[in-house]
């Protein structure tokens, strides 16, 4: 078994960590990102949740490009709504991101998100 060097992805393009932790991990052919809330690289939280996924799948795709992936290349994705009443909100802008095949994904409600948030998305992201 051969291992892997792990490096850490980082891009001004999006919000930094507010925290102990990486935008983003790469090891090999796989990115896996941090939880990207919908606020831009100032911190300001557009009003809206469609607002705030559109700049969370931005927050991610600046950081996937950073690391020479697009989102054609996301496996799976992990949605976190502040209100599961946001769903169909949060999938009408999610739709304008990815085409078929779709990833896996899973979209659960949290009780509150940091700063704040309507919606936080995290992917994984492997090249074939």
């Amino acid at each position: 078994m051969t291992t892997q060097e792990r490096q850490t992805i980082a891009t001004t393009e999006a919000p930094g960590a507010i925290g102990p932790y990486s935008q983003a991990v790469q090891i090999g052919n796989m990115v896996i990102t941090s939880g990207q809330l919908g606020m831009d690289t100032t911190g300001v939280f557009p009003a809206s949740v469609e607002e705030q996924t559109q700049r969370s799948l931005l927050n991610v795709k600046a950081i996937l490009e950073s690391a020479g992936f697009t989102m054609n290349d996301v496996i799976k994705t992990t949605v976190f709504l502040q209100d599961m009443n946001d769903f169909q909100k949060v999938n009408e802008v999610y739709a304008t991101f990815f085409t078929e095949p779709y990833p896996a994904r899973s979209a659960v409600q949290v009780a509150k998100l940091p700063k704040g948030g309507l919606v936080e998305i995290e992917v994984i992201a492997v090249k074939a």
